[in-house]
């Protein structure tokens, strides 16, 4: 393997982290946003309040981008046994 297909499998897969994590990453980035300002605005300091929002909406992000994390994976998963198959 010489350092362009490293750097293409680096990237690919740096490619892949973003795909699978960044939706539920950014549901909770929300969630936690929109719960955080709903506490300030009431004056409820609630700890617990925020875990079981996050939760659900991660959840429900996580089966509206399961069609896309699967293609992601599988493209990976051809990449890389392309780079296999070719020695």
């Amino acid at each position: 393997m010489d350092a362009a297909a490293a750097m293409e499998i680096t990237h690919a897969a740096l490619v892949l982290i973003l795909t699978v994590a960044g939706p539920m990453l950014g549901a909770a980035l929300v969630t936690g946003l929109a719960i955080g300002l709903l506490q300030a605005l009431t004056q409820i300091q609630e700890q617990t309040l925020t875990f079981v929002p996050k939760l659900i909406a991660m959840g429900a992000m996580l089966l509206l981008s399961l069609p896309m994390i699967g293609a992601a994976l599988s493209d990976f998963m051809r990449v890389i046994a392309d780079h296999v198959a070719h020695g």
